[in-house]
């Protein structure tokens, strides 16, 4: 299983059920990475995600509040669902999108985390775990440094080395 998110210079990664920049480059690589895949979101990034639909070209699974019923993507209710869903599909095929606690629960059970760094700070009220800080996860890859308009960012791949099985 994958993660994607972008994360400011203090691992912020969202305010107000939005994100804390808007760059054209990092949305095209979520798209280039998440295409054809599995997207795995909590309520509350479905409902931020424009006209709150599911993305297109994509399986949606969302873990819900149990009185949530929708017939555009997977709805589950507990992480028991989610897992016993999970294994339908390939382990490399899975992204994790979203929100902060989600993020937080899926994060011991990813093999790779891309990471758009964002040097700038957000003014973020949600977090990411601070990768660097955790022993179990190394950089893999880095892109050369990108910019956008007053932005500086690089993409950048994590390895979990120990992840869990679901």
């Amino acid at each position: 299983m994958n993660l994607i998110v972008a994360v400011d210079n203090k691992w912020g990664i969202g305010k107000n059920n939005g994100l804390l920049f808007s760059i054209p480059e990092d949305m095209r690589y979520f798209r280039l990475l998440t295409k054809n895949k599995v997207v795995l979101m909590g309520y509350n990034t479905l409902l931020s995600l424009p006209n709150q639909s599911p993305l297109k070209n994509r399986v949606n699974i969302v873990l819900a509040p149990e009185n949530v019923v929708r017939d555009d993507c997977i709805v589950v209710h507990s992480l028991e669902e989610l897992f016993s869903e999970l294994k339908k599909y390939d382990d490399d095929d899975l992204f994790v999108i979203g929100g902060g606690m989600f993020y937080k629960t899926m994060l011991p059970y990813c093999e790779n985390a891309y990471i758009t760094q964002i040097y700038a700070d957000g003014d973020a009220t949600v977090f990411f775990e601070n990768l660097d800080k955790l022993d179990n996860w190394k950089k893999s890859n880095l892109s050369e440094i990108k910019h956008h308009e007053n932005l500086s960012f690089r993409f950048t791949i994590y390895e979990n080395q120990k992840p869990l099985k679901y």
